[in-house]
């Protein structure tokens, strides 16, 4: 496996002082509104590591490759999307858990995980993020849980972006080929996406008006569900897609508080 550190900015030695680490908790927490979801794990600080933190290492996912990545770049604190101590997880430390969690406390290193707070989030999340990335508006979000959002690409006089076209921006983009299925032949005006594993939002789209719906996964039922309504579906990756927003998380700990914020990236084919 080739894990790659992505630096997304260095203190010169001395430049700043350390951020406590319950500081750096509750400003995460205030800034992604933490509370108010009712998430599929906890959200915030998962394990206590150093009380001061000067370096951060950030990624998409807690897992024991990017733990020892963050060993090796002596960080004191790790911040990613996806943590650990998922509902319906067996809750024993043993075999890789155990790994984990033995290699983190060992070097007393904080995990700060956020999940649907991080993809929401209408400066840092990755539904965002990614929009920014593909030169998409923001867009509006869908629903009262806000997970889809949906924009329109037509400029004046400009014509509709076609199934070719979006495929050639994701790969360009994110560095992988997307998966289409639909209605292939469709003119794209309205995109609808969310990030991740949400292909089951696709009816919210297809019901707001959506051309064509990009998440990171699909599923055997979304591919009919996508032919029978007559639209375009992309799946793109749930790693490729969910990338960018604890990178923008991570550059506003730099500019804010001075830490030193390095992205590793463990390359995930999913």
């Amino acid at each position: 496996m080739t894990v790659t550190g992505k630096e997304i900015g260095r203190q010169q030695a001395g430049s700043s002082a350390p951020l406590g680490r319950g500081e750096l908790a509750a400003f995460l927490d205030d800034l992604l509104d933490a509370r108010r979801f009712a998430d599929y794990c906890p959200n915030g600080l998962q394990v206590e590591g150093a009380p001061q933190i000067t370096k951060v290492v950030c990624g998409v996912t807690a897992s024991l490759a990017l733990v020892e990545a963050a060993v090796r770049e002596g960080a004191q604190a790790m911040l990613v999307h996806h943590g650990w101590f998922w509902r319906g997880d067996d809750p024993r430390v043993i075999g890789p858990r155990r790994r984990r969690l033995a290699t983190l406390l060992a070097h007393d290193i904080s995990l700060f995980a956020y999940h649907l707070p991080l993809d929401v989030h209408p400066d840092f999340g990755n539904n965002v993020q990614l929009a920014r990335r593909m030169g998409w508006p923001d867009g509006e979000a869908l629903g009262k849980d806000g997970l889809v959002r949906m924009a329109e690409l037509d400029a004046p006089g400009a014509e509709p972006l076609s199934a070719a076209d979006l495929a050639a921006s994701l790969r360009a983009t994110l560095g992988r080929e997307p998966l289409l299925v639909g209605e292939l032949s469709r003119p794209i005006r309205r995109i609808a996406w969310c990030t991740g594993a949400a292909q089951d939002s696709l009816q919210q789209a297809i019901d707001a008006g959506a051309d064509a719906y990009v998440s990171g996964e699909i599923a055997e039922r979304t591919t009919h569900l996508a032919r029978e309504a007559g639209v375009i579906y992309a799946a793109a990756g749930h790693h490729a897609t969910e990338r960018y927003g604890v990178q923008a998380l991570g550059e506003l700990l730099r500019t804010r508080f001075g830490l030193e914020v390095v992205f590793v990236d463990d390359p995930n084919p999913v």
